[in-house]
């Protein structure tokens, strides 16, 4: 796939999806490829192999490329595959090299992490991934201490597709837009569907997704309602899911993919507890609580 179209399914849904684990805490290969094949079927335009939901800084290099193997499988050339990529410089050129060897599309490199990192070494870090990689890249950005100058030049770089923004800066985020204007650059919602309106009013297409595990529809939905301009339809459906998500973001977000793989699992997934330092498991509180949020949701129509 040409960068030009890899852009084009960018400005869609990335669904991230689970990695599901066995009795003895090893991914299991079969589970793992059922739920990435759902959300393949249901119509998501880009799965993400080795993200956060995946629990990507909890898994081992070999892990990493084993996730890419399993989803390139599951796909079956059906949807676009990006397999996920990051901490040190020569692992994540390693997997990307790994990724295109598989058949991966793309390549999304995590925000590095080093606390000793500098803002425009971070920018560089991006930048030196892309030069190195035979495939187009996603720069998921986390930070808002890197400038504005900074982040468009990694948004603006020939070998980079799209910058996944994750910040709730929205004023960093419009300023970024605005000093690329007039470049292919492309913007995505790095923060999924609860900040995707927002995100779309000051420039962004597409956004990133957990909820696709648990209900691919509900997401198509939302992306269908912003994508025909219909805010008010897609603050309902995003009214819906606020539960879920604020569920999400407790310890800090530690619960994270907590709830996500909660959810698989009164739904009969066995995917296993998320790996520390991740929240392992709900407590019977918040089980409870997602046990009511799943059960008020009624379908939609995506």
């Amino acid at each position: 796939m040409n960068i030009r179209d890899y852009k084009r399914v960018l400005t869609g849904i990335s669904g991230v999806h689970v990695t599901a684990y066995d009795q003895a805490g090893a991914i299991e290969p079969q589970l793992t490829g059922r739920i990435i094949r759902r959300i393949a079927d249901a119509g998501i335009h880009n799965i993400v192999c080795g993200g956060n939901t995946g629990e990507f800084y909890s898994l081992q290099h070999e892990e990493v490329l084993r996730l890419q193997a399993i989803c390139v499988a599951a796909v079956e050339g059906k949807t676009v595959v990006t397999a996920a990529a990051g901490r040190s410089i020569g692992e994540a050129i390693a997997t990307a090299k790994s990724a295109k060897r598989e058949g991966c599309d793309g390549v999304m490199v995590h925000h590095p992490l080093d606390p000793f990192a500098a803002p425009k070494a971070q920018a560089d870090y991006f930048i030196a991934i892309a030069e190195a990689s035979e495939l187009p890249l996603v720069a998921y950005v986390r930070s808002n201490a890197i400038g504005v100058a900074d982040i468009a030049r990694i948004a603006t770089h020939p070998n980079i597709a799209g910058v996944k923004f994750a910040s709730t800066d929205m004023m960093l985020f419009s300023e970024c837009v605005r000093a690329t204007e007039g470049t292919d650059a492309v913007w995505i919602c790095g923060l999924a569907e609860g900040w995707a309106a927002p995100f779309y009013a000051l420039g962004a297409k597409g956004f990133t997704s957990g909820l696709v595990n648990v209900d691919p529809g509900r997401s198509l939905a939302v992306w269908n309602a912003l994508e025909a301009g219909d805010y008010a339809k897609a603050r309902a459906l995003v009214s819906k899911i606020a539960g879920f998500e604020v569920l999400r973001t407790k310890f800090n977000n530690g619960a994270n993919v907590t709830v996500v793989k909660e959810a698989l699992m009164m739904r009969g997934e066995d995917v296993g507890p998320v790996r520390l330092p991740g929240v392992p498991a709900l407590d019977d509180a918040d089980r409870k609580q997602l046990q009511q949020l799943l059960a008020s949701w009624e379908p939609v129509a995506a």
